[in-house]
This record gives structure tokens, C-alpha cells and sequence, in this order.
């Protein structure tokens, strides 16, 4: 089995210098000695042995993917598409740089601090957290990380957001402004400080500025897959006077659209919905779905690069991004003001 040892001796450089470009720090290696490495390393099918970068460095070069959201009932959180688009990024990122990743859900910050200390992982990229315990935990474990949707009053914390509020805000206000004025909200449960308790907040901003009353008996929390979505569909056919639903996720939306199909209720004609995030199932409902864009392969993607600035001890001046979102407009509402 070829060794660096090997290459080195071939190429006629040092250890050091098939090593750095071996783990991507290649910045003052010149490009022509790169290529001449790379091309050995390709010909050779030479792998760096785990095992020995963990003993040399006591660190495994995995990066965790942790989710503290986890589901109560069915499924699991890679179930979301959202999760899969947002993971994709993060393993792209992670492929270029020469690191591994792990995909856990895990409960409470001991099973965190007993994952980082079995895998010795190199950093964490955290999904589900609040300001609780959990989250001292984090703080805690002494190696990178980066939060994702996370609304912590902390400038200190690295951490990737969205426009949360506005996305629910214009979900909202596009169903209002083709007519619909008993809109219900569906969501996973909603928490103080969350992602979900922002939409709902743009939800309500849209119906003010209607003068339409908030009524809490429209909002419909449970878990965001598509059995759950599909009872959901089940009630709300039997809602004549609902005529309109914002789901604060894609697969939520695509549960009710069939739960309403199978009940007789078809979107858009008897009622008319929009998603959140913009995933390929808005591309495999009939009718397509509305929905509100969010980039989240992107967002696994800096999350990575947040994590190497913080590995290579660089200097960032910004540590939280809020990332953008936009209406796509496809099948799925009807313009009441047309009849």
C-alpha cells in the first residue's frame, strides 16, 4: 500500500508538503507541484488513514451534522427533503476539504458530549437549538461549531439564518391578496425563539395589515411529515370556510394537498396553499406548489466554511448570516377575486 512516504520520495517534496495538499491547505504549495501530487496520488488510488490522522492530530476529521429536533412519532429528521438539500451542501463542502461527516439526532448534551468524545470530531454544524441547557452543552464540548436557524442573543456564536419572518409574512399576504381571508397556518410544533414561532409572526403581520383578526384556532401544529400532513388534509376538507393554508414546510403542504384529494377537495379549486423552502416536491404535486424560497444547499455550505475559519483560527467579522427568501409561484392558488 502506497504511503505519503511514497509520494514524497516520487514527487521530490517533503511529507509536510503531500500532507497539506492531501488536506486541501495547499495555499503555498505552487500549482504545477499540486498537480504533479495529485496525479500520483490519483494514479497510486492512494486514502489517508483515518486511524493515523486521528493519532497525530487527536482529531477524526469528521464534522457532526446535529439535529436536537427530533421527531415523537414517526419518521426521522432526514425524512424532511429540506434536511436532505441542506445536508447535500454540507457534504459537498466537506468532500472538498477532506473531512467526513456524521449524521446524529441526539437528546440532551451528554449523548452530544459522549458523540464528540467517542468520533473526536473536528466541529459541529447544530440544527434544533435553543437557549436551554442543550445549548450551555454546546458551548461547552471546546471544539467548533456552527447553529442553524437559531435565534440566540449572542454575537459571539456562529450561526446561519434565514428570513424567516418575511417568508411567513409573504406566504401570507399572497394568499390575501388573491382574495383568501380564513387562511390556517400548519407547522411543527411551535417554540419561543424558533424558526416556526418567526413565520407564524410574519403570518400575523400580513393578516394586520388586512385588519383580519388573529384567530388561534387556526393554527395546526404537528409533526412535519406526510402521513401527519395527510390527517391534516383530512380536517381541513371538512372546513368549507377555510379556503386558503400556509404550511411552514414543503412536505407538510404536500401531506395536506393529498389528505384534501383523498377526501374530494381539490387545490386549487376548493383551496389554495403555499409551502416553505422550495424543495423537488413542489415539482412533483399536481397541481405545483407555491412555495417560499430558500437556498438550502447554500446554507450547508457556509456552515461549512464557517467551521474551517473557526478550525484555521481566522479572523470573521461576520458571524451571523441571514440568508434571503423570495415567492415561487407555481399552481397551487386560486385568485378569488376573479369569480
Amino acid at each position: 500500500m502506497v504511503t505519503l512516504k511514497d509520494i514524497a520520495t516520487e514527487a521530490g517534496v517533503s511529507i509536510t508538503t503531500v500532507s497539506n495538499v492531501v488536506h486541501n491547505r495547499s495555499s503555498r504549495v505552487s500549482p504545477e507541484l499540486v498537480n504533479r501530487i495529485r496525479s500520483i496520488i490519483e494514479r497510486e488510488h492512494y486514502v489517508p488513514s483515518m486511524t493515523a490522522r486521528t493519532l497525530v492530530n487527536d482529531e477524526s476529521y469528521i464534522i457532526g451534522v446535529i439535529s436536537h429536533i427530533t421527531p415523537t412519532n414517526v419518521g426521522s429528521t432526514m425524512s424532511d427533503p429540506f434536511q436532505g438539500s441542506f445536508v447535500e451542501g454540507i457534504e459537498f463542502r466537506t468532500r472538498e476539504e477532506g473531512y467526513f461527516l456524521m449524521i446524529r439526532s441526539v437528546e440532551d448534551a451528554q449523548a452530544l458530549e459522549s458523540l464528540r468524545r467517542s468520533w473526536k470530531l473536528s466541529g459541529v454544524i447544530l440544527t434544533g437549538v435553543f437557549a436551554d441547557d442543550f445549548f450551555e452543552g454546546v458551548k461547552n464540548l471546546g471544539i467548533p461549531f456552527v447553529l442553524i436557524d437559531s435565534y440566540l442573543d449572542d454575537k459571539d456564536i456562529f450561526n446561519i439564518g434565514l428570513e424567516d419572518e418575511k417568508g411567513g409574512y409573504i406566504a401570507t399576504r399572497h394568499l390575501l391578496e388573491n382574495g383568501h381571508k380564513v387562511i390556517a397556518f400548519a407547522s411543527p410544533t411551535i417554540r419561543e425563539g424558533g424558526v416556526v414561532e418567526k413565520r407564524l409572526n410574519g403570518y400575523k403581520r400580513a393578516l394586520a395589515e388586512y385588519s383580519i383578526p388573529f384567530d388561534a384556532s387556526l393554527v395546526f401544529t404537528q409533526e412535519i411529515f406526510i402521513p401527519e400532513g395527510k390527517k391534516l388534509g383530512h380536517y381541513l376538507a371538512s372546513k368549507p370556510e377555510i379556503t386558503g393554508v400556509f404550511a411552514s414546510a414543503d412536505i407538510l403542504a404536500a401531506g395536506i394537498m393529498t389528505g384534501l384529494r383523498e377526501k374530494g377537495v381539490l387545490v386549487p379549486r376548493d383551496k389554495s396553499i403555499i409551502g416553505f423552502d422550495d424543495n423537488y416536491l413542489c415539482q412533483l404535486t399536481n397541481p405545483g406548489l407555491t412555495t417560499i424560497h430558500q437556498d438550502a444547499e447554500q446554507k450547508g455550505y457556509l456552515a461549512v466554511d464557517m467551521l474551517l475559519s473557526q478550525f484555521r483560527h481566522e479572523t470573521v467579522e461576520q458571524k451571523s448570516i441571514i440568508l434571503p427568501v423570495s415567492l415561487v409561484e407555481r399552481e397551487s392558488v386560486r385568485n378569488l377575486n376573479r369569480q
